[in-house]
């Protein structure tokens, strides 16, 4: 009896070893395979797993464990054995297609450093997935097309790591998804305009090298968080901008590479708290439209390449509590604007302002203002989309006061750091 034991265990362990790459796993009567799973024997009893698709995915999990490459905090650690659900950075929940079932349905690593080739094969394999964060890792390589199969997944933030190529057009065929999340990483070339037609509510794009002129159908999109900043977009400000009023709350064409004039059509975004195209080469007159973004609170459109006067009606919006028209070349401001300098409020340093301090000198002034520019129909640089309040009119009493807010933070302006963003 005991040899014949014997030799049944050395047939046991002849038969593990002439398994091929993938690893087989059976979980009542059903077959699970993993074409990159590595046979080390660590497969904890199959009884302990909650649900069968925990079961399934765990190969998948222990796959990618093996290409981490590093691990300052010890993260992986945790991810062995069959309680997924512990697993640090691994939430479960019961999926929309089988409300008895336990699954992953959201996977937060922000924070974590870790470092891997590629997150392919892992969560484009996770196909119960609803959330994907990963903010602040070193993770490489590019976006799996095969995302596009994850029929659940709305929130997908890939900032603040390693990835390059082209813009992931696999998320365009993701008509689950609101979140995307992919600044600070190293994608390049140009961005599908079709993305701005997408159902998304945060877009996020900024600092990487993206070069696109912007699209004229941008006024398409359905975000509200809007941010663009830091790349090599080119080409004027779409008018078509005024389509996103119902929706578009924070915008950002920060340090970008846009030209020509601002468009009235800016002004239609009633529900817009922040507007920011600072630092690109946008030129000509502030439109008066501007006085017309009643919810903004911060408005920057320092170091371009502005002139003539700061409309009065834009120093009257009650709620701005920061306009940055700095590094320009605007030549006068009326009374409210003035209140608004003293204040700290509007900041005007570095324009043709005479009588204000900290101005160009009076050779750059001329100098800028040897070349002719023109931005077409002048009238619409008056033209007023809504009705100003009697007391915002700019033929008001000099002694007339602005009411501010308090500056708070806009979830845009945390979009340029590396950090994770709080909605």
């Amino acid at each position: 009896m005991e040899n014949s034991s014997g030799i049944s265990t050395t047939l046991f362990i002849t038969f593990l070893l002439l398994i091929p790459s993938c690893c087989v796993i059976f979980v009542n009567c059903k077959t699970l395979e993993s074409s990159s799973l590595s046979l080390d024997l660590t497969i904890p009893d199959i009884l302990g797993f909650l649900d069968e698709r925990l079961a399934l995915i765990f190969p998948i999990i222990q796959a990618f464990k093996t290409t981490i490459t590093s691990d300052p905090l010890g993260i992986t650690s945790t991810w062995s054995g069959p309680n997924i659900c512990n697993y640090t950075g691994f939430y479960c929940d019961n999926p929309p297609d089988n409300k008895t079932a336990v699954t992953v349905a959201s996977i937060d690593f922000n924070g974590f450093q870790l470092s891997a080739p590629s997150l392919d094969g892992f969560i484009d394999q996770l196909s119960d997935l609803a959330i994907f964060h990963a903010n602040s890792n070193n993770f490489s390589g590019t976006i799996s097309p095969n995302v596009a199969k994850l029929k659940f997944l709305y929130e997908l933030d890939l900032s603040n790591n390693l990835l390059s190529g082209v813009f992931p057009v696999s998320v365009l065929n993701m008509p689950t998804l609101s979140f995307l999340d992919i600044r600070y990483n190293l994608f390049s070339g140009t961005v599908p305009p079709s993305i701005f037609t997408q159902a998304l509510d945060v877009l996020f794009l900024n600092n990487n090298n993206f070069a696109l002129t912007l699209p004229n159908n941008l006024g398409d999109t359905k975000a509200l968080y809007l941010t663009l900043a830091n790349n090599k977009f080119t080409g004027p400000i779409p008018r078509s901008i005024r389509k996103a009023s119902a929706t578009l709350t924070e915008v950002l064409f920060l340090n970008n590479l846009l030209t020509g004039c601002l468009p009235y059509e800016i002004g239609f975004l009633k529900k817009a708290t922040l507007f920011d195209a600072g630092n690109n080469l946008l030129t000509g007159p502030l439109p008066s439209s501007l006085g017309c973004l009643e919810s903004v609170e911060q408005l920057n459109l320092a170091r371009n390449q502005l002139y003539g006067q700061i409309p009065e009606v834009v120093c009257a919006l009650g709620n701005l509590a920061n306009l940055s028209l700095s590094y320009n070349y605007f030549t006068k401001v009326g009374p409210l604007c003035r209140n608004m300098i003293k204040k700290g409020v509007a900041d005007v340093r570095k324009n043709c302002i005479s009588g204000l301090p900290n101005q160009r000198s009076a050779q750059e002034c001329f100098a800028f203002f040897l070349s002719r520019r023109s931005c077409g129909n002048p009238a619409w640089f008056n033209f007023l989309p809504c009705k100003i309040p009697p007391w915002k009119k700019p033929n008001s009493e000099s002694n007339s006061t602005v009411t501010t807010t308090t500056k708070r933070n806009l979830l845009s302006y945390s979009a340029p750091f590396r950090n994770r963003l709080l909605l």
